[in-house]
C-alpha cells in the first residue's frame, strides 16, 4: 500500500524541533539530497508512522556501531539532519520503503522519550563562515578540479554529476552534494556532516577528494601491473604451443608433452565406463591447453589421476571353497558362531549366484568380543583385501562423500579413497564405531551413510570429488557397534544385525589358551618353553583380576605375566617358569576382583538383580528400608528415569495389595521409604529391576528375610505382571560368575537360554513366573 502526504507547514529555523528519530545504519544523509531508505525495524517504523501521522517530518541520525541491532541512545551520534517525508510504500515482508529529502542539520540536545521510538529536542545547525568570498570561491574551485578527475577514474560515478556541482551557488550545499556523491568512509562523511563553518568543511573535503584520488591511481597502477603479467602469460602459452608444433613436426616428442597422451592411454585401459570416460578425455583436453604456471593445472592434474586410479573394473577372485574358509575363521576365532555361520552361508549363495549383491552387516557386542578382528579374518577367508575405517567421533558429512573441487584442497572421501587404496571394487569394508557417529554444523555423516548402505542406492555412489557414479554394490560392507540405540532407524533398517554376546569361563579359558597366550610369548620375544601357565592359573586371571564380556583386559593380564617373565629371563634369573596361582598373585598382587560374591547371610530388603551393561552382564544388590514418617519416598545410586518409574510402580502394586502382603493400609502413611542401588557412582537404568525392587521394597515392609543366593531379573507392571528383559546370556553368566545358585525370570525369556552353555545352565536352578506374587513366594523366607 502507498501512502503519500505533503508536507506540513515548515518550521521557522531558528527555533528548536521536537522530532521522531530515525536511527540510520551504514548511512548518512547530507542536507539537500533525496534519499530512499529501507525501514525494517520495530521502532524506526513506530518512529515512520508518528512523523507520517503529524508533521511529516523526522530526524535521521548515523549510529556510531552498524552492528548494533537496538541502539540507545548513547550508540547515535548527536548531530544529524531533519528530513521530510517525501513518500511511504508499505511493502508485503511487512518493511517500509521511505524516500525522504534531508532539509538541514540538527543537533540533538535533549531526549524526551526512548520508548516505542526516539523523541528529540533538536535546534538547528546553519552554515557560517569567517572566509571571503574569494577564499571560498578558490576552495570550491580546487574541489571542482580534485572532483572532476575522481569522476574520471570512477566508472561508478555518473558523468552528470560534475554538471550537477558546478551548478550549485551555495557552498554549503555544494559541499553537502559532493559528500554524498563519493564513497566516503561513515567516520569521514560524519566529519563533514558535523563541520558547519563553510571554509573548514571545504578544506577537509579536498583532502578526503585528494586521499580518495591517490587511493585510485594506486589502483589503476596495480590493475595495469596485473594486466601485464597475464599478458605474459598468454604469450608465454602461445610460444609454448608454438614450440610443441614444431616438436611434433620434427618428430621429438621427448619432453613432457608426451604426458597428456600417457595419461590418455592410461584412462583408455582403466577400465571405466564410457560416459565417464568421454568426461576424463575431456578433462585431459583440457589439461593440455593450461599454462603449467596456472594454478587450475594441479588441480585439474589431481582430478584426472583420481579418476585413472580408481578401480573400475577390478575385482578380487573369491574363493568359494566352504570348507577353507570354515578352517581360516576358525583358526582366527573361537566362538562368534552366529558370525562364522553367516558368512559360510554367503559365500555358499555367491557359489549359486555370483551377481548378488554384497552383504551388509553390522556386528554388535559390548567391547572386546571379536568385531573388529573377525573382519579380518572374514577378508581372509574370501579372498578380498580389507579396508577399515573408524567413524567413532566423526562429525563431517564431506568424510564420507567428499568435498567439491571448487573447495581449496578438495580430496574425495573416505569410502572412495579406501576403495583407492584397496585397489579393487569388492573389499570386505569395515565401518567401526558406527553408534558413535556425531552431526553438527558441518552436516550428518550417518545420513550420508544410508547411500553407501543400501543395495538398492550404492550401485551409483556418487562422491562429491569425484562427481562421477562409482559402483559400490559388490563391496561386503561389515560395521560394528556396541549399542544399537544410537544408531539412527533409517541407517538400522538398512543392515543385517548380529548379536555377539559375552564370552562364557570356558571360551574365554580357550580363547587364552589357543589365542591370547601364543601372541603375548611372541610380542614379549618368549617361546613357549620358557613359560607354561596351568588352568587353574588362566581361570584365577579371568575371575579374580579381570571383569568384562570380551578378552581384552585378559590379553592385557596375560601381557603383564609375560612381561614378568621375560624380565627374569633376560636377567639370566630364570631359563624357565611355570605359572602357578599363587605366582600370578605375586607377580600381579591381590585380587581385584571377588568371584562368587552373592551374599553371605539372608537379608531383610536386601535382594540380588541382574543388569546388563554394555560391558556384559553383572549383578547389583538394591537395598530398602523403611523408617517412621510421613510416606516419602526416597531413591539413590543414581537411578535413572525408567528405572524410578519402576520403583514407583512397585510401590504402587504393593499398596494396592497391602492386605496379601500382611500389611494395613494406614501404615504407609506412616513410614518413609529409602530404596538404595549400591556403587553410586555408576549410573544405573533400565526396566529390568522391576521385581527386585519390588522384592525388596516389600521385605522391608514385612520384615521377611529374602534367600541370599536367589538373583533375579524381569520389568514389573502397576498390575504385578512380570514381562520380558534382554540380556539374559549376560545376565546368568554374572549370575554363575557371581555364586548365585536360583534364578528368578520372567516365563517369556525361558527360549533365551538356548544360548547359554550347558554347563552353566546345568550348574543354576531357573523359575520362570508370570507374576509378582509367584517372585514373592520363592524369594522371601
Amino acid at each position: 500500500m502507498e501512502n503519500t502526504k505533503k508536507n506540513s507547514k515548515d518550521y521557522d529555523l531558528n527555533n528548536s524541533i521536537l522530532l521522531p528519530v530515525l536511527p540510520l545504519r551504514d548511512m548518512i544523509v547530507f542536507p539537500g539530497i533525496v534519499q530512499p531508505l529501507g525501514v525494517g525495524r520495530l521502532k524506526s517504523r513506530a518512529a515512520i508512522e508518528e512523523a507520517a501521522e503529524h508533521h511529516n517530518k523526522i530526524i535521521l541520525i548515523a549510529q556510531k556501531n552498524s552492528a548494533v541491532e537496538d541502539p540507545t541512545i548513547d550508540d547515535l551520534h548527536t548531530i544529524g539532519v531533519m528530513a521530510d517525508i517525501l513518500q511511504i510504500l508499505h511493502l508485503p515482508d511487512d518493511t517500509i520503503r521511505l524516500t525522504v529529502e534531508a532539509v538541514e542539520r540538527i543537533k540533538i540536545d535533549n531526549v524526551l522519550e526512548s520508548d516505542p521510538f526516539f523523541t528529540a529536542i533538536a535546534t538547528f545547525l546553519p552554515a557560517t563562515s569567517d572566509a571571503s568570498a574569494n577564499e571560498i570561491t578558490a576552495s570550491m574551485r580546487m574541489c571542482t578540479e580534485l572532483f572532476d578527475k575522481v569522476v574520471q577514474f570512477n566508472n561508478r560515478l555518473p558523468a552528470e554529476a560534475i554538471d550537477n556541482v558546478k551548478s550549485i551557488d551555495s557552498p554549503s550545499r555544494y559541499a553537502d552534494t559532493i559528500s554524498s556523491y563519493l564513497p566516503f568512509t561513515l567516520t569521514q562523511k560524519q566529519e563533514l556532516l558535523e563541520e558547519i563553518v563553510i571554509e573548514k568543511r571545504l578544506v577537509t573535503l579536498s583532502e578526503f577528494l585528494s586521499n580518495e584520488l591517490e587511493v585510485m591511481e594506486i589502483e589503476q597502477r596495480l590493475h595495469s601491473k596485473v594486466k601485464s603479467e597475464m599478458d605474459e602469460h598468454q604469450k608465454d602459452f602461445y610460444l609454448r604451443e608454438r614450440l610443441k608444433a614444431i616438436r611434433e613436426e620434427l618428430g621429438d616428442c621427448e619432453d613432457g608433452g608426451n604426458e597428456i597422451g600417457e595419461l590418455k592411454e592410461l584412462a583408455m585401459q582403466s577400465g571405466m565406463p564410457e560416459k565417464i570416460l568421454d568426461k576424463t578425455l575431456k578433462e585431459i583436453d583440457r589439461l593440455s591447453h593450461l599454462s603449467p604456471a596456472s594454478p587450475d593445472t594441479a588441480v585439474t592434474k589431481n582430478y584426472v589421476d583420481w579418476l585413472i586410479s580408481m578401480p573400475w573394473d577390478k575385482r578380487s577372485e573369491d574363493k568359494l571353497d566352504l570348507d577353507a574358509a570354515e578352517i581360516v575363521l576358525n583358526e582366527d576365532h573361537f566362538g562368534i558362531l552366529k558370525a562364522k555361520e553367516r558368512i559360510i552361508e554367503y559365500l555358499a549363495v555367491r557359489k549359486l549366484n555370483p551377481k548378488m549383491h554384497g552383504p551388509i552387516l553390522c556386528f554388535v557386542g559390548p567391547p572386546g568380543v571379536g568385531k573388529t578382528s573377525i573382519g579380518r579374518s572374514i577378508a581372509r577367508a574370501l579372498g578380498r583385501e580389507f579396508v577399515r575405517l573408524s567413524l567413532g567421533g566423526m562429525h563431517d558429512e564431506s568424510e564420507i562423500r567428499g568435498h567439491r573441487r571448487t573447495y581449496v584442497g578438495a580430496m574425495p572421501g573416505r569410502i572412495i579413497s579406501g576403495i583407492k587404496n584397496a585397489g579393487t571394487k569388492n573389499p570386505v569394508f569395515m565401518l567401526d564405531e558406527i553408534d558413535k557417529v556425531g552431526k553438527d554444523f558441518r552436516g550428518d555423516p550417518s545420513s550420508a551413510l544410508l547411500e553407501v548402505l543400501d543395495p538398492e542406492q550404492n550401485f551409483s555412489f556418487s562422491d562429491h570429488y569425484l562427481d562421477a557414479p562409482f559402483d559400490l554394490s559388490e563391496i561386503m560392507f561389515v560395521t560394528t557397534a556396541n549399542l544399537l540405540d544410537p544408531i539412527p532407524d533409517p541407517l538400522r533398517d538398512r543392515m543385517e544385525i548380529i548379536e555377539f554376546t559375552s564370552y562364557t569361563e570356558d571360551e574365554k579359558l580357550h580363547i587364552a589358551r589357543g589365542f591370547l597366550l601364543p601372541k603375548q610369548l611372541k610380542e614379549n620375544g618368549l617361546k613357549p618353553s620358557n613359560m607354561s601357565i596351568t588352568d587353574e592359573s588362566i581361570l584365577l586371571l579371568i575371575r579374580n583380576y579381570t571383569r568384562e564380556a570380551g578378552v581384552r583386559n585378559l590379553e592385557r593380564e596375560i601381557g603383564s605375566v609375560c612381561r614378568k617373565v621375560a624380565k627374569a629371563v633376560a636377567s639370566g634369573k630364570r631359563k624357565s617358569m611355570t605359572i602357578k596361582p599363587a605366582t600370578i598373585k605375586s607377580m600381579l598382587g591381590e585380587i581385584r576382583y571377588r568371584y562368587g560374591s552373592a551374599g553371605k547371610l539372608d537379608e531383610v530388603g536386601n535382594v540380588t538383580g541382574l543388569a546388563w551393561t554394555a560391558a556384559g552382564g553383572d549383578v547389583l544388590n538394591v537395598e530398602a528400608q523403611v523408617v517412621p514418617g510421613k510416606g516419602n519416598l526416597q531413591l539413590t545410586g543414581q537411578l535413572g528415569e525408567v528405572m524410578q518409574e519402576s520403583a514407583k510402580a512397585a510401590i504402587t502394586y504393593a499398596r494396592a495389595h497391602a492386605k496379601d502382603v500382611g500389611v494395613e493400609d494406614k501404615y504407609f502413611q506412616e513410614i518413609d521409604t529409602h530404596i538404595h542401588v549400591p556403587e553410586g557412582q555408576t549410573p544405573k537404568d533400565g526396566p529390568s529391576a522391576g521385581i527386585t525392587l519390588c522384592t525388596a521394597y516389600i521385605s522391608a515392609l514385612t520384615k521377611r528375610k529374602v534367600h541370599k543366593n536367589i538373583a533375579m531379573t524381569g520389568e514389573i507392571t502397576l498390575l504385578g505382571k512380570v514381562l520380558p528383559v534382554g540380556g539374559i546370556k549376560e545376565k546368568v553368566i554374572s549370575a554363575h560368575r557371581a555364586g548365585i545358585t536360583d534364578i528368578i525370570m520372567p516365563a517369556e525369556n525361558k527360549k533365551d537360554l538356548e544360548e547359554i552353555p550347558e554347563h552353566i545352565k546345568s550348574a543354576l536352578g531357573f523359575h520362570f513366573v508370570n507374576h509378582v506374587n509367584e517372585v514373592l513366594t520363592i524369594a522371601l523366607r
